[in-house]
């Protein structure tokens, strides 16, 4: 059985050595690297499972090196590491495609964690129990493939707007609580997690907005209700 395989970036030497260690200790293969540059570039000659990116780095950031990444890949985990616990640094490596954060001094014990969500979370995405497709108004998502299509074209989706679109499909018209939907997408509710929330909300809604009939409709201290009108409503 092939380790999984983790593109991990930090800077501070003492750091990324025993992080490694102990990564690698738990059946993981790590690819170091020491700055942005160097990321990317072992980034294009490998295929990671899922990559840990400090913000700052020499020579290129972690941020700028998550855009690229993500220009490339919408599919492959990324989580940051940070000292920086400043509620607009979360945010805006949220925007740019991230998928968790870490803030320094982390437990390696936490970010292991994080790392096996996310690798179950993506083999089970690719189970072949699951449908291939789900059909619904002018859309179809592939779930494994992380693609939207409709009349309008097509749509690369990243892992966690799959996730949550497949969720509110699953649940359709059901009224879900905000805790409901972090619990079960973010695996977690904290104020990171909302905000990530309202932003996959806001995003899902601009991927859906061609066709009227279907809402993501937000109940004031509650959650959301997904709704496709009946008369558009297709079983994958």
């Amino acid at each position: 059985m092939e380790k999984p395989v983790i593109l991990y970036v930090e800077d501070d030497e003492t750091l990324k050595f025993i992080t490694t260690d102990t990564l690698e200790r738990e059946h993981f293969k790590v690819i170091p690297a020491t700055d942005g540059k160097e990321g990317w570039e072992l980034y294009r000659q490998q295929t990671p499972d899922i990559c840990v990116l400090d913000v700052n780095l020499p020579k290129m950031d972690g941020f700028t090196l998550a855009r690229k990444i993500r220009e490339t890949n919408q599919e492959v985990p990324i989580i940051f590491v940070t000292a920086k616990s400043l509620k607009e640094d979360k945010l805006e490596g949220l925007i740019l495609g991230g998928d968790d954060y870490l803030v320094k001094p982390f437990s390696i014990e936490e970010l292991i964690l994080k790392i096996r969500i996310f690798l179950r979370r993506s083999k089970t995405s690719n189970d072949s129990s699951q449908p291939a497709q789900i059909s619904f108004g002018r859309y179809t998502l592939y779930p494994a493939n992380l693609i939207l299509t409709s009349t309008e074209g097509e749509v690369k989706l990243t892992y966690r707007e799959a996730e949550l679109l497949n969720y509110f499909l699953k649940n359709q018209a059901v009224l879900l609580g905000r805790e409901q939907i972090l619990e079960s997408v973010w695996g977690g509710n904290d104020y990171f997690a909302g905000r990530s929330l309202d932003v996959y909300i806001s995003r899902l809604r601009k991927y859906l907005s061609a066709d009227p009939n279907i809402k993501i409709e937000n109940r004031h201290g509650i959650g959301f209700q997904f709704i496709i009108s009946a008369n558009h409503r297709k079983n994958a």
